[in-house]
């Protein structure tokens, strides 16, 4: 249940209410708007207390949430959330892009990419030291020594880094290095790791699941707000379809849907999304014509030597063209409509 304040409630009646929520067996979540409070009551209890809190001082009105996840509902948030990072803003007018090498795989292969994917125009870093393989075979990343390395890059280029975190025992080491914590696809639905997570105070970077639903993908993201962390970022990185074409299908409704339903930031990952190197720049186009807040791309020195994803890798000079490519939609100007050309002197 939400219940809206009014414009002229006073802070002993926001505090009065959100007493009441805790005596009716619920969790109040305040959000401060810039013209009213919203008071959330999360969790079960003694719906019916929660109801008459209509006729009390200072209560616009109280209104059911509609949608099974709550916190990350625009009923409770009407206005877009902004994640910080180091200085950068995800969710605010520019698109953030994200770039780096799927694996760290040495010292001259990370540094020589965050020089070149700062020269071109990405905000942050990104880069794994430890990497879920299909196969037990495949490298599977080098640990704290890439998170090492990761950690010099930022302080060589200011980048912001984030990496990807698989298990909790994983967690307080990757936090001493990176400045955001990714949940890769396959661990969307590990809620042992999301409950660990919603108590650490870093940005997390939340894949979709090759599978899951819009709904699925949100409630994945209640865990992490329930438990106290609402620096959250959604990412669509592609599910899998009866297309064999490409890796993935990358899904750009989604981005839009997620984004009507959730206040949180949506970004997207052309490069999982597709699994090709060609289509990186087109796919990355429309995710920002459909409002994504960002995009994260893999970029590898020479792709056809990368120990995971070069197929789907952009070089330098390849993500140079596609950050050129995005420069003029990089500020969204959607609200603005377009300029009509002035009819000519000649014209009848």
């Amino acid at each position: 249940m939400i219940v809206n304040m009014s414009e002229k409630a006073t802070e002993q009646e926001i505090n009065h209410i959100i007493e009441r929520i805790r005596e009716a067996g619920y969790q109040p979540h305040v959000t401060r708007g810039t013209e009213r409070t919203i008071v959330a009551a999360v969790g079960s209890g003694r719906r019916h207390e929660i109801e008459a809190l209509q006729v009390a001082p200072g209560v616009d009105n109280v209104v059911p949430i509609a949608q099974p996840f709550k916190l990350v509902s625009r009923q409770v948030r009407p206005e877009r959330s902004i994640v910080r990072i180091n200085g950068v803003e995800i969710g605010g007018p520019e698109v953030v892009v994200i770039a780096g090498p799927c694996s760290v795989e040495s010292r001259e292969q990370l540094l020589d990419t965050a020089h070149a994917v700062k020269r071109a125009g990405a905000a942050m870093l990104r880069g794994g030291a430890y990497k879920p393989r299909t196969s037990p075979y495949d490298f599977q990343g080098l640990g704290l020594e890439a998170l090492k390395i990761l950690s010099e890059a930022r302080d060589v280029t200011g980048l912001p880094v984030v990496t990807e975190v698989m298990s909790t025992e994983d967690i307080d080491i990757i936090c001493e290095h990176a400045d955001m914590l990714q949940v890769g696809a396959r661990n969307m639905q590990n809620f042992a790791l999301l409950r660990r997570l919603a108590t650490v105070n870093k940005p997390i970077l939340l894949k979709r699941g090759p599978s899951a639903t819009v709904k699925e993908w949100l409630l994945a993201a209640e865990y992490l707000l329930s438990g106290g962390n609402s620096q959250v970022v959604l990412c669509e990185r592609g599910i899998k379809t009866f297309e064999t074409e490409m890796r993935n299908t990358i899904d750009l409704a989604a981005i839009a849907l997620a984004r009507d339903l959730s206040h949180l930031p949506v970004i997207a990952d052309p490069s999982h999304g597709t699994g090709k190197q060609s289509l990186i720049a087109a796919v990355s186009r429309a995710a920002v014509a459909v409002d994504a807040d960002g995009l994260i791309i893999e970029v590898h020195p020479c792709p056809e030597r990368a120990l995971s994803d070069g197929p789907q890798s952009l070089d330098f000079a390849g993500f140079g063209r596609v950050m050129r490519a995005l420069a003029e939609p990089l500020r969204r100007t959607a609200s603005v409509p377009p300029t009509v050309p002035a009819a000519s002197q000649n014209s009848p």
